[in-house]
């Protein structure tokens, strides 16, 4: 996963300029220097960085849609407010980084991995203040177009003070939800249903009353491997 590596960088700073490189075509390194503001879920297309200058990088109001795309990676910015999700990653995207993000208050998720997505790694950020966290899978009679797919890494993130789905995955195998901390979690941990697979490894979990889970909703139950991870209370 390269990104917009090899492309144009630009420099943006408002919303229109933002939009007008995210959607374009090629290969593009888009440095967002301070807070762009989004109106709903805003479409990203294949092969582009988009990362923060700094401290400065914002998003706020809407959030980024990674529909059918490939190659994107997302880093260094800070998702606050989102009327919907923060980032949506779905129909069949691949190779997608999402790394050293900080993300709280949408409305919907802070991150969500669906419909036959496969190849993303969610690396070094912070989740935090909020409630649906991380989903991976959208429904249980997806199984069609999610089994086989959505392989995804969860490592180095911070969990701190949400209440769930960190992640809650549906069919995928494997998961590898890897070296993270939760603090102060609400409901649960990590919650593997309808026959997923996922191996929760290394993990520091305080103050977090289930761990883990293999059932929620209506779901039907799936696997956890555990190993490694330290609980404290």
């Amino acid at each position: 996963t390269t990104g917009g590596e090899g492309g144009t960088t630009v420099t943006v700073t408002n919303a229109s300029d933002f939009l007008r490189y995210a959607q374009a075509s090629g290969r593009y390194v888009i440095r967002v220097d301070g807070t762009i503001a989004l109106s709903g879920m805003e479409d990203v297309a294949s092969d582009k960085t988009i990362i923060g200058v700094g401290a400065n990088g914002r998003i706020t109001g809407g959030g980024l849609d990674l529909d059918g795309v490939r190659n994107v990676i997302i880093r260094n910015l800070t998702f606050t407010g989102a009327d919907d999700d923060a980032i949506n990653v779905q129909d069949g995207s691949t190779n997608i980084w999402i790394d050293h993000n900080d993300l709280s208050g949408a409305d919907d998720g802070l991150l969500d991995i669906k419909r036959g997505s496969d190849f993303i790694t969610v690396s070094w950020n912070r989740f935090h203040d909020h409630d649906k966290t991380s989903l991976v899978g959208h429904s249980d009679g997806n199984a069609s177009q999610d089994r086989g797919h959505l392989r995804v890494t969860y490592v180095h993130n911070w969990f701190q003070g949400t209440n769930q789905r960190h992640p809650r995955v549906r069919f995928a195998n494997p998961v590898h939800v890897l070296n993270n901390y939760y603090s102060d979690i609400g409901s649960y941990g990590v919650a593997s249903t309808m026959d997923a697979g996922v191996f929760v490894e290394g993990n520091y979990f305080e103050n977090v009353r289930r761990p883990t889970s293999i059932q929620e909703g209506d779901s039907d139950e799936g696997n956890i491997r555990e190993a490694n991870n330290l609980l404290v209370n």
